[in-house]
């Protein structure tokens, strides 16, 4: 990975926002509107951060997971690839690239923990298998660049050493992914 964000494939991946809002035709199609997906969206984010706080999995995993899922509707639609499911095989698969392995079978034992919805029932197999068609819809690009390394070096050049300063600079990192 690259040390430098500029520098990175992450960089050269970028979308616009006009990219990113776009609604797949087939959601079209099916009356999703581009603020339904934008909830539809935040929804699953929040379903992954909720799922995590239960496993124990770092924030950086979190936002690689919501990443892996926001790049997937950007070329899928959610006819296509059920969010509910989407979502736990994205954070599935950000614990393994970075390097936080949790077994799927636990993932799916929160799962059912947590929602108690028919919706929501998946068992391993539908992780796994879901998993390779996640790694398909991303073309096995994995590479996300975090700016958690950086936080520390702006807050000691800038000056700051204030704890709570530097608390509040970490959540509105967190709370921008």
């Amino acid at each position: 990975m690259a040390s430098n964000f500029w520098t990175s494939s992450h960089y050269k991946e970028l979308k616009d926002p006009e990219e990113i809002n776009v609604v797949h035709p087939l959601d079209a199609q099916r009356g999703i509107s581009v603020e339904d997906f934008r909830l539809i969206k935040l929804h699953m984010s929040n379903y992954i951060s909720k799922l995590a706080q239960h496993i124990k999995i770092r924030q950086r995993v979190v936002a690689t997971a919501v990443t892996y899922m926001r790049r997937v509707y950007t070329r899928k639609s959610l006819t296509e690839y059920e969010p509910r499911l989407v979502a736990p095989t994205c954070l599935y698969l950000a614990c393994k690239a970075e390097e936080s392995v949790v077994h799927a079978k636990i993932l799916v034992f929160y799962i059912k923990k947590l929602y108690a919805d028919e919706k929501f029932r998946y068992e391993i197999k539908d992780i796994l298998e879901m998993e390779m068609k996640i790694l398909e819809a991303l073309n096995f690009y994995l590479v996300v660049f975090h700016p958690y390394r950086s936080l520390p070096e702006f807050l000691q050049d800038s000056g700051i050493s204030d704890t709570s300063m530097t608390h509040l600079t970490w959540f509105m990192i967190c709370k921008q992914k």
